[in-house]
């Protein structure tokens, strides 16, 4: 309701396209055109409806505090009225029932007690009550202070025996019935604001000022500068302790860097000359060099936080179901308690005020608050337990959808595996060490620009390597290398280059490349002049956690099928070192994405995962698309959960994410019901006849728990560790 008010007020403002309100984070994303509408004005509107406006939230760090500290005075207020309220209300109870003899004056001292404190507790309620009415919208501050203004009004009458008596005072109740809400407010103002703790902690890596190398003059100068003034291309300074300012690639020093809260990985990453880094990442130990690729929106970090923001403002389809019954709440409530009125006050004839009690107590005990907090509570927090270990949830339905998997389909290249050939083992035939033939044969493919080459190095800085000398190096095509060290030639490549160069395969080395082939593993053969040195294989390795993350789904009952472009027998064999009992092989990207549409024509909820362009199609369509973050910014598009480290052990992490969270949604909604089912009856009178009387302060009382305890429940998510990632920390 509160949503629905903010979004139809700023919604009928002249240039304002859309709104979109998140009651837990309080925030409001609105497309506007600004020749035609200020932030100022939508500021004002939304004052003037009842709420108010706090200013702009743009990811800043510094604004965030800004942002805070208006929190905390709010909070602040709250806490005044709290204390106001009950010290009073502890007074008027005490002269009500301490035996005190105040004679035919104790009315009028009463309402002298109440009517200041009254009015300092109750006014933020009165003051949005009112607007809302204003605005026609029938929301709990309606109600509240209709049970405030009948049960206050009420006692005033009858303190001046306009009612006929003036034995019923109800100062007490009205009093209690501001500070229990307003003592609910505070509670649920204040848990709230953790929900978002994980997003705020992101927000907070953000760092503010950099130190920013210059040339003037020729002389290199290091100056402060505000974040927001950095260029890209800019040339930065971190030390040790510093927040890495903005992504990019060190250019000079060492370091080791923690990007635990961004990444989810858990140890400190190694930082060398070309290694990259990510904005909000914290520098342990070294200084370095960097050379800023990315700033403002464009940061790793700026994009993971606005992912966070629109998973946790989007609307799961579980939220119609709270949205159904709110819609009719307040009314239906209404309409209750009139009931319960008449019945207590003309059919069982009870006294005015004792009836009235128990209308105040039905419109007060009504809490659709629980009901609305309920599931964005828990979407919040989970997405935001998801972002801590490198999960961004694009949104609800995601989270929603994610629990009820029952085949999850993974891409080989990439995905399975690493992606990226390295070196595997060294088959040594000579009296050479394996490091000395190591040497001998990168010395030699140093020049080469073949993938190979590469893996030999396993990817890395050739530069960085001990290497010999070479001579006449000759590149072979399509069978390999040749070259001279130390006047000695050697060759390596495949069998068509020994073959061509008279060299002698013996059967025993021919078995054993057959046996690396057969094991899907890349080899080239090292000989010199009168002989074969040995078989050096490189192979695309599986993850370190594939293995486990494939046994964990099939332990939660999930199947798994790999889709891939390779052929049939690399497949089958990677399928079978990691438990993958079902290969679809040979398929362009339209097979991927017709095995996909198969299995959910057969009923099955599918989840795809992979990292490249040809997997794109199958991302869209399947019911949950899987990301891995290292992939391809096509791909990273296309996911509906993005794994920023690409370990397929969060993969599992993201769907028993989404299990507990949706289990805490559930468990939300039925307490909120439950509590509504039970305690509304109770407050119209079913347990008078057994003498338990629920007075309006307990109907405040239990309605302040309600909310709260439906967020508590959300926020005991926050300490949750996925099962699969137990081990890791």
């Amino acid at each position: 309701m509160c949503s629905r008010a903010v979004t139809s007020a700023v919604s009928k403002m002249p240039g304002v396209y859309s709104v979109h309100v998140n009651l837990v984070s309080e925030t409001a994303d609105i497309l506007y055109n600004p020749e035609v509408v200020t932030i100022d004005d939508v500021g004002d509107r939304i004052n003037m409806i009842g709420y108010e406006y706090m200013g702009i939230h743009d990811n800043n760090s510094l604004n965030n505090s800004v942002l805070e500290e208006k929190r905390k005075t709010s909070l602040r207020s709250k806490v005044y009225r709290i204390i106001v309220g009950f010290v009073f209300s502890a007074l008027l109870m005490i002269l009500m029932f301490g035996g005190f003899d105040l004679g035919e004056y104790e009315s009028y001292i009463m309402l002298a007690i109440t009517i200041i404190p009254f009015i300092y507790v109750a006014y933020p309620i009165y003051n949005s009550g009112v607007h809302a009415l204003l605005n026609r919208n029938l929301n709990m501050d309606v109600m509240y202070c209709l049970g405030m203004t009948v049960s206050f009004l009420a006692s005033v009458l009858s303190t001046f025996n306009l009612l006929g008596t003036n034995e019923f005072m109800l100062y007490d109740t009205c009093l209690m019935l501001g500070s229990f809400l307003t003592l609910g407010n505070y509670l649920e103002d204040r848990a709230k604001s953790r929900t978002s703790d994980s997003l705020n902690k992101l927000v907070d890596l953000k760092a503010t000022e950099a130190t920013v190398e210059k040339n003037i003059d020729g002389k290199l100068i290091q100056e402060k500068v505000d974040i927001n003034n950095i260029l890209k291309g800019n040339i930065l300074i971190v030390k040790p302790g510093e927040k890495v300012p903005l992504d990019g690639k060190v250019i000079e020093g060492y370091s080791y860097v923690d990007e635990s809260l961004i990444t989810g990985e858990s140890q400190p990453i190694e930082k060398t000359v070309d290694s990259e880094v990510i904005g909000g990442s914290i520098n342990k130990d070294g200084s370095f060099k960097m050379y800023v690729t990315n700033t403002g929106d464009k940061t790793v970090l700026s994009q993971i936080i606005s992912m966070v923001q629109d998973a946790q403002n989007s609307t799961p389809p579980i939220q119609k179901i709270a949205d159904k019954v709110i819609s009719i709440f307040i009314p239906t409530i209404l309409l209750i308690a009139l009931i319960a009125f008449i019945i207590w006050y003309v059919v069982y004839g009870s006294a005015f005020l004792y009836s009235l009690s128990i209308f105040i107590s039905v419109v007060v005990v009504a809490c659709p608050c629980a009901l609305g907090l309920a599931i964005p509570t828990a979407l919040t927090v989970g997405v935001g337990l998801g972002a801590k270990h490198g999960i961004l949830i694009k949104d609800g339905e995601t989270l929603e959808v994610s629990e009820k998997v029952t085949h999850v389909l993974l891409d080989k290249t990439g995905t399975i595996t690493v992606g990226q050939p390295v070196l595997s083992n060294i088959i040594n035939y000579s009296n050479k060490s394996d490091e000395e033939i190591l040497k001998i044969v990168r010395s030699i493919e140093q020049f080469s620009q073949h993938p190979i080459s590469s893996a030999l190095f396993n990817n890395e800085d050739k530069s960085e390597y001990d290497l010999y000398d070479v001579d006449d190096f000759e590149n072979i095509t399509g069978m390999g290398i040749k070259a001279d060290i130390s006047d000695i030639t050697y060759y390596a490549g495949n069998r068509k280059l020994l073959n061509k160069y008279d060299l002698t395969i013996a059967e025993n080395i021919s078995s054993d490349l057959q046996e690396q082939e057969e094991d899907m593993k890349t080899s080239i053969m090292l000989a010199d002049n009168e002989s074969i040195l040995a078989i050096i294989s490189v192979e695309d390795v599986i993850k370190e956690n594939s293995i486990e993350a494939i046994n964990t789904l099939h332990d939660m009952g999930i199947k798994t099928s790999m889709v891939s472009g390779d052929n049939k027998i690399s497949s089958q064999k990677i399928a079978q070192k990691v438990g993958i009992d079902n290969v679809i092989s040979e398929v362009l990207p339209q097979g991927k994405l017709d095995y996909v549409k198969k299995l959910q024509a057969d009923g099955e909820i599918v989840a795809f995962i992979g990292d490249g362009i040809n997997d794109a199609p199958s991302l869209t369509k399947s019911d949950v698309g899987i990301a891995i973050g290292t992939g391809t910014d096509v791909a990273i598009e296309s996911g509906d959960i993005i794994l920023i480290n690409g370990d397929l052990l969060n993969a599992v992490a993201s769907i028993q994410i989404s299990k507990k969270t949706m289990d805490r949604v559930r468990l939300n909604l039925f307490w909120a019901f439950a509590y509504n089912v039970i305690l509304i009856p109770v407050a119209a009178g079913i347990l008078i006849p057994f003498n338990i009387f629920f007075r309006p302060e307990y109907s405040a009382f239990a309605m302040a728990l309600s909310s709260v305890t439906v967020i508590s429940l959300s926020l005991q998510l926050r300490s949750y560790v996925p099962e699969i990632l137990r081990s890791k920390e």
